[in-house]
Parts: C-alpha cells; structure tokens; sequence
C-alpha cells in the first residue's frame, strides 16, 4: 500500500518540485516573507521598511539579518501578503481579497489616484469591460513625486495626453510577476511602445527601473501591479543620449575616439556610470592628458564605466561586484537613497532609461587600473613606498611607454632608522623594488632571477601558499597598470650580498659553529653556488662545551659531519613563505627530517623558536636558533659522545645504541659531477708565463681581448652522442633517434691578462692580422687602448714554427678555469633519419648569459 501511495503521487511531488524551482525571485522572496511571519497568523508577511522613509521590502536573508537596506537601518512590518485581508476579531489575514475588475482593484491595491485619473481620461469602461490585462499602476506618491510640469500637462490634456500615459502603463494580456523574466521587453498598449522588465535575485521587480511595490492582485479581467514611479515614453539609445546630452561632452571625446560610442548604439542591456564634465575637471591635467593622449588607455577608461547588464536603482539594496566591458569589476551599492560605486557617494542623477539600458550620472571620473601608470597603483597600504619613490626622483625614470615590476612593501616595513638613512642608500634600497621587465604573478616561478633597475639580481621563490622575492614575501593585491605590474610585500626586500661562509665568519655569535664547519671539511659547501637552508646555532648552543670536548667532536668527522649536515637542508625557505601553522617536512643533508612551522610570525624548527630568520646569502638562508639540533631517531654509540651531546642537548633524549656508528656522507652531494665529452682541457709548458691552456674549440678559433683583472666566462659544446634503436610502437617497428648534448660553463680567472692566439703557416702573421680583424667587428669588441697588442712582438714570436692548427691561449695570474655549470640535453625524433653530428659552436657575441641551476648528486 505504501509502495502504491509512493508512485501514485511521486509525480505530482516532482510536478510541485519543477513549479517551485521555476517559480521567480519576487515569488520566492514572498515566500519567505510569510514564513518570517507565521506567528503573527496566517497569511501574512514581515517586510522591512527603511527608517525615515516610506520604502518598504520584501527582505532577502541578508538585508533580514543585518536589519538594514542600503545602510539605513530597517523596521519590521507586518502586513498581509498580496490578494489576502484581515477579519474583525481574528489573527493574520485569514480572508481573500474580493475580485474584481482591474478598474475596482486599483481601489483594493490603494492606487487611488491612478483609478482617478483612468475615471477621467475615459479608460475606465475600458478596464472594467472585456479583456485580458495587465496594469503597471503607479503608486499615489509616485504620482506625488512626477515634476510638476510634466504632471500638469497630463491633467491639462486627459482625453489625450492622459489617456496615452495610461496605456503606456498596459499591456495586452495578463502577466504575473513569475511570467516576468529579466531582460524581457514588452509591448504596451500604447503606440506600440517598449517596456523592459528586469527581474533580480534579490527578488525586485522593474519595468523601466519603476520597482513593483505589490505585484499580482488578480483581477477578472488580468491583473494590477503598482509600482513607485510614472513611467515615461523610452526612445533613443544611450549613444543617442551622450551625443546630445551638453554635460557629457568630455566622456563623448573618448567614447567617440575609442569607438566604444557605436557599441553604446547597438541594442542590449548595458547599464552605464557616465561622468560628467564637471567630474574631468577634477583629474589632475597631466593625468588627463597623459589618458586621452593614449587610446589604449582611453578606451579601457571608457569601459571602465559600461556594465553589460542593467542595473536600476531601485534594485539595489546591497553592495554587489558587477564585471566591466573593461573586463575589471566595481562594486555598485547603496547609502539610503544615494547610490555608491566602489563605496563612494558620487551619481548626481540615475535612472535615466533608454532602449537599450540605464544611464546614471556620476561626478567622479573612474579610473581603471590599465588605464593607470605603474606608480598610481599603490594603494593605501603603499603610500609610503609611492611617496618616496616620488620624491626621491624614481618615478620620473618609470617611462609611460616602458614596462616595470613595482615590489612594493608595506606601510608597515618602513622603520624610523630606514626613513632616516642618507638619501643616496635609501634610493638604492627603493632601486632595489624596481623590476626592468613587467611581470605578472602568473609569470614568476621557483629560480628565477629578476634585474633591479639598479643593477641587482633578485630571486623568485614559489611555494605552496605563498611566493617571495628574497627575504620578503607577497601579500594579496597585485595590479596591473599600463606599463607595468605592481606586487605587494610584508617587509622591505634586502638582496643577497655575501655567501653563507662570509656571513658566518663576519658574525661572531657562530664563531664555534664555524670552526665545527671547517673541521668537517665543509668550507666549500658553504662557500660555493647553492641553494641551501641552513639553521645556525649561535655561540650559546654550545654552552658548556669545553676544548677536550671539541677535540673529540673533531675527531671523530664522521659523526661531526653528520651532526652538522642535519642542520642543511636543499633548497631554499624562507620562513614567511610556510603556511602558518601547518608543519613542513624537511629532508637534510645528513638524511633526517627537520620539522618546520611558523607560529604567530615565529619560525619553529623541531618545536625550537627561530631568534632570527630569513637571512639572506647569495647561495642560501639562514635561519638563527640558539640550540643545536640532533635527529631524534639517530643513536649514539659511544659513551664520550653521548655526554657530550647530553650536556648540549637537553630537549630531546637522545637514544644509544653500543657501538653504533655514524654513516659516512660523502662530499660528493655538492658536488659537479663533469661529463665526459670530446672537448677535454690541454695543459701545456711551453712558455713559463703561460700556466693554462683553456679549452680546444672545434672549427674556427674564438677571440677576445679582455683587460686585466677581468673574468670571463665560456660555453663549451661538447660532440653530440647520437643513438639509433628500433622499438615497437602500436605493433610496427619505429626507428628511433636520440641525441645528446653536453653543454659547459667554464670561468676563466679570477685574473685574465689577455688571451693569445697561436697559428702556424709562413703567413701566420698577416693572416692573424686578417682573422682578428674580421673577428674585431663579428664577435667581441677591442677594449679601447687595446690595439697595440696586434703589433705584439711576443705574439710574432709563439707564430714562429708553430703547428698549423689555431690553439687559444690564456695568460692568468692565478688559479685555474673552473666548471661553474653543465648542461645536458635530450632530444629523441622518432622516424627520423640518423644524422652525422656537426661540431657545436657557440654564437659569436650572443644573447643574455643563461643561468640554470647546479646539479648535486
């Protein structure tokens, strides 16, 4: 029987389901309405009503809850809901409102007036009569609010001019509030005049930006729907408007100029803040023609004030964010009867409705954030950043027609002692939050590296929540202006000028720590390119530590090393870029885990507090605590050493296990591993000046003259390895190549006389002459003063019987070519032929030196 009961009325359940998900706003906002107010019986509704006015609503849960509309405190009323009325001695509004014809309802709905003036303009036996429909009934007050002139020429003229504005409010069949869908347009019952309906979320109704006050009171003969203004006949478009319209002639230069004026001319919804020319005569002039002058920039401000929906006054009773055709966004809202944009009080006049939407005047000139140099972008938070930018004589270097990256910190950041320093170094600092290039949020990733418009190299880092540019990390706000992008920063950025050895030697709070490093042979560590995280103990982690006991640390490296390598970490973190309050697994060196999180702005490391942190070194960070950290999981066995980390340790207890041993960790995870290649270093003893022969170079020499004390850097190419094998793919045997290339990085110094180019041949010395010539203007340029070493007699003389391949030869003072970097590359073209490799040579003078990370195994 259930199973029966179920089926047999699952439909009509799901039919009631359907009705109500496609019922409209205004009827679900009713809704709610009587259910705010079954308790005071039945059939009736709570609606709000703004303090000091006679504007009532039916409430949304937000407007409900906070108790106001449009900021104005709101009063709650209860009044029957539409088509029901109240009985002597009962509660609520148990009984239905009498029907009648739509002449008689306006009497029931308390349009009096509009039923007054129907009776004179002869309407009346047409609304009483046959039909079917639908009347916009305008309220007693909205009548009381017409101009005068208007209102009297209606009066003066009822059988015509009366008669016509009346049927302007009519059309010709009966349509409930639910039947009105936003952005419909109908057809009044005069002269074929439009009326546009727009049917919000938050539940409102309009016919031409008129808001329904009590909608759907049925009538035998269609429906009335009173409304809270007179509506006017609607003709032209907004463009029409703005052509015509004397107080908009400064917005109609650019909107005309922009072409942006034609799509004001083409039907649609659009809903547009214009400004007027009294709000252009409040822009600065430079601003003002720095914008006109720039079309791009025109035609963004332009869009800037074109939303492409319709929006009506009346609609609003909240802040809301609306979508400009300039693709930004402006929040429209309300303060009682004004309305707002971006929270500002500015529209003189709104709701001025044409064909193809809404006009609202505006004293303010909207300024969108592409239409904005670089420089304007800073916001409240930035403005001390911005002024010293300014005054400091950067912003006039910020070219309208270049592209830069503002990294601009905090109000916040700027101590009194920074504000105070000599004006040269604070320009360098500020020099330092200003990027060559324009680059996005979306354009920065891990390693890379960013050019300072003085000169600095600055480092990217990315992380889960977070990216930051050296010590300091963004905040929400980026912007992107015409030339440029502006980024956020909690502190004031502080690039990296020494490495981390040079920073541990020059502050004696690690002088024990150090000498440790040194000890355990791990100098080169922190002295060669990296990228590392180190946790420094000071001095006072040592406490207690007397010289006996050093000497056994030392001793034994095997387990020095281990316990100092549990301190480095790969990579780089800074402490402001973990999640706050979420634990960051890190993997040492020594091979144990480092337990990381930041705790109201303090850094933990194994629950031990960071006394300073994000120390910047060009191959690292250094995070500062006060006690030396040991892996908990790793036994001691033996006795000397465990009292000796006992007396340093003291927050964890440390496991021994006799006669355990510390794992050995090679050096090699610092390491460049070099690959071996065709290219191979010569060494030679010819002359006992010449101390290195560089590298041998395929096909032609390379040449450069450099001045002394100068290093340079080269890229050798090594022979590509091509591999050729079959593999099966989707059943068929594919013939497969795959290349490899390696690429090195050799650095030449640290001191460079010049280098020296030997020949042999009985014309080696005019053909020299012809090669460094023709090379001179091709590949590097002669450094001024420089020319005589042509003319070198000890040049001539290394030609004499020399073979007839040409060698380059360097001339150093000390040291030798190192590797800084290697790279190999991997190419596989499948069905492709095998190809003889050809030598690899570098472009003489090439691009922009790339960097690319080490490699550590």
């Amino acid at each position: 029987m259930k199973i029966f009961f179920l089926f047999t009325f699952l439909p009509f359940l799901l039919s009631a389901f359907e009705q109500a998900a496609a019922s409209a706003h205004y009827d679900k906002i009713l809704t709610h309405s009587r259910i705010r107010a079954r308790d005071q019986g039945p059939n009736v509704c709570a609606l709000q009503q703004v303090m000091g006015t006679k504007k009532k609503y039916f409430s949304t849960c937000r407007n409900w809850y906070q108790q106001s509309i449009c900021g104005k405190k709101a009063t709650v009323l209860y009044e029957c809901c539409p088509g029901y009325m109240k009985m002597d001695g009962t509660r609520g509004c148990p009984a239905v409102a009498p029907i009648d014809h739509v002449y008689g309802t306006l009497g029931i709905v308390g349009a009096t007036t509009t039923q007054r003036y129907s009776d004179m303009s002869k309407l009346r036996q047409e609304i009483e009569g046959r039909g079917s429909f639908t009347f916009f009934a305008p309220s007693n007050e909205a009548w009381d609010q017409l101009d005068s002139e208007t209102h009297r020429n209606l009066v003066d003229n009822v059988n015509i001019e009366l008669y016509n504005s009346l049927h302007h409010h009519m059309l010709n069949k009966r349509m409930l509030t639910k039947d009105l869908k936003n952005g419909m347009t109908l057809v009044s019952m005069y002269n074929g005049q439009k009326l546009f309906i727009n049917h919000y979320p938050n539940g409102v109704v309009t016919v031409n930006c008129a808001r329904i006050i009590h909608g759907n009171q049925i009538a035998t003969n269609g429906v009335v729907h009173v409304i809270d203004r007179v509506l006017t006949s609607v003709a032209n478009t907004i463009q029409d408007f703005i052509e015509f319209e004397d107080e908009l002639s400064s917005f109609r230069a650019p909107a005309i100029t922009s072409g942006v004026m034609d799509i004001l001319g083409r039907p649609g919804h659009y809903t547009i803040f214009a400004p007027t020319n009294e709000a252009f005569e409040k822009l600065p002039r430079g601003v003002l023609e720095r914008i006109m002058g720039d079309k791009v920039a025109s035609e963004a401000l332009v869009k800037f004030h074109i939303l492409n929906t319709l929006q009506c006054s009346e609609a609003i009773t909240g802040g809301a964010v609306y979508e400009t055709l300039e693709g930004n966004t402006v929040e429209v809202g309300c303060d009682g009867e004004s309305l707002t944009v971006n929270g500002v009080k500015m529209v003189k006049r709104k709701d001025i409705v044409r064909s193809n939407g809404v006009i609202h005047l505006i004293d303010q000139v909207l300024i969108p954030d592409s239409a904005k140099q670089v420089i304007e972008l800073g916001g409240a938070q930035q403005t001390t950043f911005t002024d010293l930018v300014a005054q400091l004589g950067l912003a006039s270097s910020l070219r309208p027609e270049g592209q830069y990256t503002l990294l601009a910190p905090l109000n916040g950041a700027f101590s009194d002692d920074t504000l105070n320093l000599d004006q040269r170094l604070l320009k360098r600092i500020l020099q330092n939050h200003i990027i060559k290039v324009k680059v996005g949020l979306n354009e920065l990733y891990n390693g890379q590296e960013l050019e300072t418009i003085g000169g600095k190299l600055l480092r990217v880092f990315v992380y889960r929540t977070a990216v930051c540019i050296e010590n300091s990390c963004m905040v929400r706000g980026s912007k992107e202006g015409r030339n440029g992008f502006i980024h956020i920063f909690r502190q004031i950025i502080s690039p990296a000028e020494k490495t981390l050895h040079e920073m541990l030697r020059n502050d004696k709070r690690f002088s024990i720590f150090l000498s440790l490093v040194k000890a355990a042979d791990l100098d080169d560590v922190l002295s060669q390119p990296g990228q590392w995280t180190l946790f420094v103990p000071t001095n006072d982690a040592f406490k207690g530590l007397t010289d006996d006991d050093k000497d056994i640390l030392i001793r034994d490296k095997n387990a020095l090393r281990n316990i100092l390598l549990y301190h480095l970490t790969q990579g780089v973190f800074i402490g402001s870029g973990f999640e706050p309050g979420v634990t960051n697994i890190l993997k040492t060196i020594q091979g144990g885990k480092l337990y990381l999180k930041t705790v109201n702005d303090t850094l933990l490391v194994n629950e031990l507090k960071s006394r300073e942190s994000d120390l910047m070194a060009t191959n690292g960070v250094i995070h500062v605590i006060d006690k030396l950290l040991y892996p908990a999981e790793l036994p001691v066995g033996n006795d000397q050493l465990l009292t000796i980390l006992k007396k340093l340790i003291k927050y964890i207890q440390i496991k021994f296990v006799r006669d355990s041993t510390f794992k050995e960790i090679p050096l090699t995870f610092y390491k460049i591993n070099i690959i071996e290649s065709n290219v191979q270093p010569i060494i030679t003893k010819e002359d006992p000046s010449i101390t290195q022969l560089t590298k041998l170079i395929e096909g032609e020499p390379e040449f450069k003259i450099v001045r002394e004390g100068e290093t340079i850097t080269k890229v050798i190419h090594g022979e590509p390895i091509i591999k050729t094998y079959t593999k099966i793919i989707d059943g068929r045997p594919v013939e497969v190549t795959e290349k490899k290339v390696t690429e090195e990085r050799i650095i030449q110094g640290p001191e460079i006389k010049y280098t020296r180019i030997t020949a042999g041949g009985s014309d080696n010395e005019e053909k020299l002459k012809k090669i460094l010539e023709e090379e001179v203007t091709k590949v590097t340029k002669f450094i001024e003063g420089d020319g005589h070493l042509l003319e070198d007699e000890e040049i001539k003389r290394l030609l004499q019987g020399a073979g007839t391949e040409y060698t380059k030869v360097t001339k150093v003072i000390e040291g030798e070519p190192q590797i800084i970097e290697r790279e190999i590359k991997k190419v596989h073209l499948e069905e492709a032929p095998v190809r003889k490799a050809q030598p690899t040579r570098r472009a003489q003078g090439g691009g922009a030196r790339r960097r690319t990370r080490l490699d550590h195994s």
